[in-house]
């Protein structure tokens, strides 16, 4: 004859067991099965230093990105840098080229001036061959300004930019650091490309690009040619 004691102890002996059993099972053990619950979804796991999207090279060897925006008597200035994050030597010769987006992401008709000699002056250098070893950086400047000389004619905002660094390349959404605020001017100028000082770091950080050596009118008469 078994005592009460004795079977309770069974009881909570074979009740431990089953637990044992069934905690050696995770929802992957039996997902899907019949009578189970949907299972959450699995949780994205934060991306280690290397595979944080800035600290890898894309397929072509370099990256483009934007610098840091200034604003001064309604000229807009946007710094563009690009990196030769590739293990051979890039070239570079002429103007990045660009696209600029409203906020549909719908492409923006304008007209891009090459040297930016009908917006300002000061950034109107002739390109010039660049080779950029691995690690090396070639620079250039995005300019336009936010001017409304018709009333009559809808201001235009870009929400979006593409820069490409030639024509045919491969394009990069770069951050334009605020509404690209054409007004109904209806162009947009970029520099050439040139390479970066060696001597100065990357920087870790947005920075605004040089200011224009002449300081612009906030009027200027509107461009017969557009």
């Amino acid at each position: 004859m078994v005592s009460h004691d004795t079977a309770a102890r069974r009881r909570i002996s074979a009740t431990v067991a089953m637990a044992l059993v069934l905690g050696g099972c995770t929802p992957g053990d039996h997902r899907g099965q019949g009578g189970d619950p949907p299972g959450r979804p699995p949780t994205a796991p934060s991306p280690s230093p290397s595979t944080d999207p800035l600290t890898e090279c894309p397929p072509a060897g370099i990256r483009i990105r934007s610098t840091g925006g200034d604003a001064a008597s309604g000229l807009r200035a946007l710094g563009i840098e690009l990196v030769n994050c590739g293990e051979h030597p890039y070239q570079l010769n002429g103007y990045p080229v660009l696209h600029v987006f409203d906020e549909a992401r719908e492409p923006i008709m304008l007209k891009v001036v090459n040297g930016a000699k009908e917006i300002t002056s000061g950034f109107d250098q002739p390109p010039r061959q660049v080779t950029l070893a691995a690690g090396e950086r070639a620079t250039a400047a995005v300019l336009w300004r936010n001017l409304v000389t018709d009333s009559t004619v809808v201001a235009t905002n870009g929400e979006f930019l593409t820069v490409s660094p030639a024509a045919g390349q491969p394009a990069e959404e770069v951050d334009p650091y605020g509404p690209i605020d054409l007004g109904n001017t209806g162009r947009i100028g970029v520099s050439a490309w040139k390479k970066a000082d060696p001597t100065s770091p990357a920087p870790t950080r947005p920075a605004p690009p040089p200011a224009p050596s002449a300081v612009p009118s906030s009027v200027s008469p509107p461009d017969s040619r557009l």
